[in-house]
């Protein structure tokens, strides 16, 4: 017998209005000042720094956004052992190991985006059906099961598939799984074809009509956390070295009351023309902004050049000291840090030393995992280890205790 089609009760797909936060709101002229703002201060941020730095600071930010975004869900699994499940190390403690697994299932979706594989679609249906797809496929498992509230029995998360029966999230009930369809249609043509200012500010309000409309039985909160970072990537070109999961982790309790207040109905003639909340989405998308630009400011501040180079030639000097590092080490990572890559060719010149002792130096930094090389022929260039990152980077995540 063929599976009964999921319930479809009509719901008007006005019923998620407004979409965005409209030009002729009393909140327009901030949110485009807070919008221009994080434009002026991401796009600083990027060119200040070489391209290899570029790439070594996105693969750690990738850690932490993801450690952040499970955070928000109750799973907390640190950036170190991120790390060490990138490089296949897991846990013998199942749970922890299952853990580690969604991380690098979150890190490799997040990847897929940097590369580009969601360019100029994260608002689009199929888009977002490939996040949810990408990432559930790679979960183990035990984590891919949710619970029946009522019968409590287990019910299976197919990965890219949206819902097919009701839900309730806290207070608010999404609509009907067999409207879903229809309503995604009205949030793709909302958010395809806007403006690069438009498309910063509709970062938040997209957020919340994906969290509103809760398409799949798990996993939307990081849907809608991915395809907020992709909208932000596209409008802002960020390189992928800052991420806003760390600002709404740190501030967890008020995201998660704007998220509940966006999810209200429209209060009265002042509060907009639309089903829900027009002011709601405005505080929301200030908190949201706010939230961007803070973690701009606080990348910024971590990655100035001379404290940067300050903090790394402290631990490189300690490392010779301990005889844990060559001598000159400090002048190799110096030079990396400041020009972004450098020719191994390069490394004896700069040294003044012989082939020998360069390639002994170029070696033990490898080893030590602060360089990276495509080959051996190939540049070096820098790395952020989670496990140095309290001492090249503090604050960036709690200390692994």
């Amino acid at each position: 017998m063929d599976k009964e089609m999921p319930v479809d009760r009509g719901e008007a797909v006005t019923s998620m209005e407004p979409m965005l936060v409209p030009e002729s709101s009393k909140h327009r002229g901030e949110l485009a000042d807070l919008a221009l703002e994080l434009t002026a201060k991401s796009t600083g941020l990027r060119r200040s720094l070489p391209d290899g730095v570029v790439t070594a600071l996105s693969d750690l930010v990738r850690a932490m956004n993801c450690y952040y975004s499970n955070l928000i869900e109750g799973h907390d699994t640190h950036p170190i052992d991120i790390e060490r499940a990138m490089n296949k190390d897991y846990s013998a403690d199942p749970q922890q190991r299952d853990l580690q697994l969604e991380a690098e299932a979150h890190i490799a979706v997040q990847k897929w985006i940097d590369e580009g594989g969601l360019k100029g679609k994260a608002t689009s249906a199929s888009g977002i059906l490939e996040i949810h797809r990408r990432f559930c496929e790679l979960l183990p498992e035990e984590l891919l099961w949710v619970e029946d509230p009522v019968t409590k029995g287990k019910i299976e998360v197919i990965p890219g598939k949206m819902r097919d029966r009701d839900v309730e999230v806290g207070r608010h009930i999404p609509i009907s799984p067999g409207a879903l369809p229809r309503f995604m249609k009205r949030f793709e043509a909302s958010y395809e074809k806007l403006g690069r200012l438009d498309s910063i500010i509709a970062a938040a309000a997209a957020h919340h009509r994906l969290a509103w409309l809760h398409p799949f039985l798990d996993g939307n909160g990081r849907v809608s956390r991915l395809m907020s970072y992709a909208m932000l990537r596209d409008a802002l070109d960020t390189g992928g070295i800052w991420s806003i999961a760390r600002g709404l982790a740190r501030h967890v309790e008020t995201y998660k009351a704007h998220l509940a207040a966006c999810d209200q109905p429209r209060r009265n003639d002042l509060d907009g023309r639309g089903n829900l909340s027009e002011e709601s989405l405005a505080e929301f998308a200030k908190f949201f902004l706010k939230a961007c630009i803070d973690q701009v400011s606080f990348m910024e501040e971590l990655v100035q050049p001379d404290r940067l180079r300050d903090r790394m030639l402290i631990w490189v000097e300690e490392e010779i000291r301990g005889d844990r590092l060559p001598t000159k080490s400090g002048s190799v990572m110096e030079a990396v840090l400041f020009r972004g890559e450098l020719p191994r060719g390069d490394v004896a010149p700069l040294l003044n030393a012989s082939e020998r002792t360069a390639r002994r130096i170029t070696s033990a930094l490898l080893d030590r995992g602060v360089l990276t090389s495509a080959s051996t022929r190939a540049p070096l260039r820098l790395t952020f280890p989670a496990a140095l990152a309290g001492r090249w980077m503090p604050g960036l995540f709690p200390d692994k205790t």
